[in-house]
């Protein structure tokens, strides 16, 4: 045992423990500023003690207004909110180990100047009447240092001192000071300056200011408005009007258009009224309202917007529709906006250019016929350009000049072939057929096409055919009747083969004969020729 513990002693000789003194502090340390309402707190801290107890307490054993809270090596003491009754000095006392005592203590002071003065100057300030001012400095601490300063501008109207005041809690000190304003003080600031010089105390800040401009109610007065880029804009373009004035307190304003006999209010209630597309619409005058709701004044200003740019169709219609049945009235009406007015000319696009005057707006088909029909162009120009709109009108009619065609025109011989076409003009389109009339009196329909070929010409192909043309708004026929008018026994004889046409429709239209001639020799049995037309009565 004896070896160890010379051993041990060995050992502490070559790594000697440097053992600490015991030692305490409060930190922040000496003299402490702390502000009413605000949040502090005091550290004890030890050093060279394994085992320290901690105790607070005020020199005059006052409550300590905060909260303890101990810790290994150090204990804290957090006042929040800092109030009045933290204004002591605060000891800290720690025993080591119970055995050892320290103890150190530190003064707070406290002070309270939170916020810049509150202004209070009677409304509606009329030259040459009282006007009163009012500045609130809210909870100040120690109020015997306060210094209020009121100034106009940079001349001093008032000042007042609290030197002999004895609260002894934060308040709010009032400075009443009361002038009669002239007209020459509008605009002016009026400033309410509080200090709180306290010697020895560092905090900031120690000065705090307001203030507030004279203010004189008037107006409204001097209204004006102005456009950009003017008064006269391009279609498509912008448009911002800035209505001006001065008022005290500031006016409310209305926009609104006159329109003929009536106003249309509150198209927006701005000083600016701006429209990012204008349109030809857009034109009139538009009036800028200002009120002043203190005065109860309203002055009013106007402005004559004319949109300028080139023509824009508004309107082309026909009348009762596109779609018409000839001899209905019609009536084809064009319209276009501009500034200035725009050129119409209005026609038929088929008809010469120069058709139609200008500014003619519409056109009037009395009784209207199919050869009206067809597309209808409106153009309007002015000197900014021109624009063109297109419209079709469409005529319904029944079946006219139907024709019939014979193919070959040469001379026709027993057996050739016989082509007979029928053509007709309608809307809508005709539907032709063919019919023959049979010994009985009857017709017979025997085609459903316009074209009718007869192959290897007989005499049983001999008689009259008939072409009808139709669709829902009438119909129309045209015949024509092959026959042969007797064999011929001289040699050489010229025998005349007629194909006559002849009309059998409500508008007569006169028959025509096409002679075709054709050679034959004597005594040919057979032979056979086309004889006068025979006119048909419906």
């Amino acid at each position: 045992r004896k070896i160890k513990v010379e051993k041990a002693a060995e050992l502490m000789c070559v790594f000697p423990f440097v053992v600490k003194a015991f030692e305490m502090e409060i930190i922040p340390a000496g003299r402490i500023v702390a502000q009413i309402g605000g949040t502090l707190i005091l550290t004890c801290n030890t050093t060279g003690c394994a085992s320290p107890s901690f105790s607070w307490r005020t020199q005059m054993d006052s409550p300590l207004g905060g909260k303890v809270t101990n810790h290994r090596t150090h204990s804290t003491l957090t006042m929040n909110p800092v109030s009045i009754v933290n204004s002591h000095s605060y000891l800290c006392t720690v025993i080591c180990d119970e055995r050892e005592k320290k103890e150190k203590s530190v003064k707070v002071e406290l002070y309270s100047f939170p916020s810049d003065p509150v202004m209070e100057i009677s409304p509606s300030l009329v030259a040459g009447e009282p006007a009163t001012v009012i500045c609130k400095i809210p909870d100040v601490y120690p109020s015997d240092h306060l210094e209020v300063l009121l100034k106009k501008d940079e001349h001093v109207l008032h000042e007042k001192f609290f030197f002999e005041d004895d609260s002894i809690n934060t308040e709010t000190k009032i400075v009443t000071y009361t002038f009669h304003p002239v007209a020459e003080d509008i605009g002016k600031e009026i400033t309410c300056v509080a200090r709180l010089p306290i010697a020895d105390m560092d905090f900031e800040p120690k000065e705090r200011t307001s203030s507030q401009k004279l203010n004189a109610n008037f107006g409204p007065q001097n209204t004006a408005i102005t456009a950009s880029p003017s008064n006269l804009p391009m279609e498509g373009g912008s448009l911002n009007l800035t209505c001006v004035t001065q008022s005290n307190p500031p006016a409310q304003i209305v926009w609104s258009k006159y329109l003929a006999e009536e106003s249309i209010p509150h198209l927006i209630k701005n000083n600016v009224l701006f429209i990012p597309h204008v349109r030809f619409n857009d034109s009139g005058l538009y009036i800028c309202e200002v009120i002043n709701l203190v005065t109860n004044k309203t002055e009013k200003a106007t402005v004559d917007i004319i949109i300028q740019g080139a023509p824009v169709i508004t309107k082309l219609s026909i009348e009762p529709s596109t779609t018409v049945q000839e001899g209905e009235n019609v009536s084809i009406q064009c319209s276009a906006e501009s500034n200035p007015p725009p050129r119409i000319i209005l026609r038929r696009k088929s008809d010469s250019a120069n058709m139609g005057p200008y500014s003619a707006r519409s056109i009037l088909l009395p009784s209207v016929m199919f050869q009206n029909g067809g597309d209808y162009e409106c153009i309007a120009e002015n000197k900014f350009g021109n624009s063109k709109s297109e419209i079709t009108l469409n005529v319904k009619y029944g079946p006219k000049n139907t024709m019939i065609t014979v193919i070959p025109t040469a001379a026709l011989k027993e057996g050739e072939t016989v082509t007979m076409k029928c053509t007709s003009s309608g809307n809508p389109a005709p539907v032709i057929s063919w019919k023959k009339k049979k010994a009985t009196g009857e017709s017979e329909k025997i085609s459903k096409n316009a074209t009718l070929t007869i192959q290897n010409l007989k005499s049983q192909d001999l008689g009259l055919y008939e072409c009808e043309a139709y669709n829902q708004f009438g119909k129309e026929e045209k015949a024509v009747k092959l026959y042969v008018q007797g064999l011929l026994e001289e040699p050489d004889q010229m025998i005349p083969l007629i194909i006559a046409f002849s009309s059998v429709a409500a508008v007569a239209v006169p028959a025509v004969a096409i002679l075709i001639y054709v050679s034959r020799q004597a005594k040919i049995n057979g032979s056979y020729s086309l004889v006068k037309a025979l006119r048909l009565k419906v």
